[in-house]
């Protein structure tokens, strides 16, 4: 799985006008299975979020995760991450996990997010318009794949 984390302020995702999730403080995470994506990385990829440390504490230092701070995550996925443009002008998506696969980790993933933390989403495969306040701006990538 490959993952975009966005601290942010506000994020909100909307599908034919209508805002189907939306959050204040905390995560906006765009999340890409791939074909080579088991059940176990959907529940690396959870917890990391769940733990990272991104957050500020009173000294303004990033050491506090989105748990810590009582924020809320938006994920939404988007399979476009795992496009491959190494060659060419049009990026390939061979790479990226079939719905029949993709749905269940990507659910996976919120219901282990949401044993901890409020979680809202977007649609998966719906053509979604995303609005996202980043923070700082912070920005952080991962990928179950690579172990970061």
């Amino acid at each position: 799985m490959r993952a975009v984390v966005q601290r942010v302020t506000e994020a909100s995702v909307r599908i034919d006008g209508e805002t189907v999730g939306a959050i204040k403080n905390g995560l906006c995470v765009l999340l890409g299975v791939s074909v080579d994506d088991t059940a176990s990385d959907a529940d690396y990829l959870a917890d990391k979020l769940l733990g990272l440390r991104i957050f500020d504490d009173e000294n303004g230092v990033p050491n506090r995760s989105v748990t810590e701070t009582g924020g809320a995550i938006l994920l939404i996925s988007q399979f476009t991450l795992l496009g491959d443009a190494r060659k060419g002008r049009r990026p390939s998506y061979i790479f990226a996990a079939r719905p029949e696969q993709a749905i269940p980790l990507y659910e996976r993933c919120i219901e282990r997010l949401k044993a901890a933390v409020p979680v809202e989403t977007g649609r998966f495969g719906a053509d979604m318009k995303v609005t996202i306040v980043n923070d700082g701006p912070f920005t952080i990538l991962l990928d179950s794949g690579k172990g970061f």
